[in-house]
């Protein structure tokens, strides 16, 4: 899943827009929840230099809230599929709307 399959499904599944809020990072889309306007996800441009790879190639990545008992788990994948990224979207979401999220 790209950047722009990404936000389309963010925006289908949860009824939001990306909003670009911050003027020093005009690459960083914020997804905030419909009720409590806190953000669920951040999906944004950033050198890949930044996560240790070579070269000043330019990467999209998507910050997403998680589970504190899962965060270890994810560390050591390589990537992460495209049905295991809208679990995670779907857990971000549920932990900004104060539910909770059962595992």
């Amino acid at each position: 899943m790209n950047r722009q399959e990404l936000a389309a499904w963010l925006t289908d599944t949860y009824s939001v827009t990306g909003e670009y809020l911050f003027t020093r990072y005009p690459s960083f889309q914020v997804f905030r929840h419909h009720g409590s306007r806190k953000w669920f996800a951040v999906i944004m441009d950033i050198p890949g230099k930044n996560l240790g790879l070579a070269g000043d190639e330019e990467i999209s990545v998507v910050n997403l809230k998680c589970d504190t008992r899962l965060i270890g788990s994810f560390r050591e994948e390589p990537g992460v599929e495209d049905e295991k990224l809208k679990f995670l979207a779907d857990m971000s979401h549920a932990l900004t709307n104060g539910r909770g999220f059962t595992v």
